[in-house]
């Protein structure tokens, strides 16, 4: 038992730590829902299942040590998925999940997905596996599609600061861990960019970077809800959204750490190096 499963492989974070495993000559089994958009990559297989398919995740965790964990597609029973994938990968034999979770994890945490987080990383300690959680701060490559057409991020997250981190680091982070998981053993990561930003200071980078005026714009509570009814979603996902920002306002996503840096190897990315490389 020594091939690497990677979930999630042809998302942004899943896919990119298959790319840096593939180009460190690791072995792995690629865990997706759609066979026709796998990642082709050396020393790699294909495995086709979702996290709530209990037969199908055995049978693609059969003979994987080490698998890397991408939390689900946000999902009115997203705790559920996750915790039926971490039974089946323990039956499965898998010995060791590193599990990307989320900065703040908490049962009471204000961003309302970081409780469901905890409540797998809760299962996942008390299940006997080897374990590592990556907790990642808010994406930076998500802020600049916060800013609604005409430039302004709008939300209730007042003076608050955040430390977000950049997916790229993420996956850095990941295939670190990845090639070596004993090292990591028990260990809990929290993954943030260089620096703590406000809205307000996050859309001057925007707009010295893209050339482009952006802005925020602070909203209460009531105008956050008003604001996002026109979409039509359901009421957790609402929830969801709005917490984004309130996390922010309450301190939450603080402070700025130098896990990246320590497992990874190297500085993490700015704000301002994620707009430009992007753009």
């Amino acid at each position: 038992m020594s091939e690497i499963a990677v979930t999630g492989a042809t998302g942004r974070i899943g896919g990119g730590v298959a790319r840096r495993l593939a180009e460190s000559g690791v072995a792995q089994r690629l865990l997706v829902r759609d066979p026709a958009r796998a990642p082709d990559l050396p020393r790699s297989t294909v495995a086709v299942c979702s996290y709530d398919d209990g037969p199908a995740v055995r049978a693609a965790l059969d003979g994987v040590a080490t698998a890397f964990m991408v939390s689900g597609a946000e999902h009115p029973d997203r705790v559920g998925q996750h915790l039926s994938f971490v039974d089946s990968a323990v039956a499965a034999g898998v010995t060791h999940l590193v599990y990307l979770s989320f900065y703040g994890a908490a049962p009471e945490a204000t961003f309302t997905l970081a409780r469901d987080h905890w409540a797998t990383e809760e299962h996942i300690r008390r299940s006997g596996v080897a374990y590592t959680f990556l907790r990642d701060n808010l994406y930076l490559d998500f802020l600049p599609m916060m800013a609604g057409e005409d430039g302004v991020i709008r939300g209730p997250a007042g003076d608050g600061r955040m430390a977000g981190v950049a997916q790229d680091d993420v996956a850095d982070v990941a295939a670190a861990v990845l090639r070596a998981p004993r090292e990591h053993a028990a260990a809990t990561y929290h993954l943030t960019g260089p620096e703590a930003l406000s809205l307000a200071e996050a859309a001057e980078v925007l707009t010295r970077v893209t050339g482009r005026p952006h802005s925020y714009r602070p909203e209460t509570l009531e105008e956050a809800y008003a604001s996002r009814a026109v979409y039509g979603a359901p009421s957790w996902q609402v929830d969801a959204w709005v917490s984004t920002y309130t996390a922010i306002a309450a301190g939450e996503l603080l402070p700025v750490t130098d896990d990246v840096a320590r497992v990874a190897g190297h500085p993490p990315r700015s704000l301002a190096d994620v707009v430009a490389t992007s753009s």
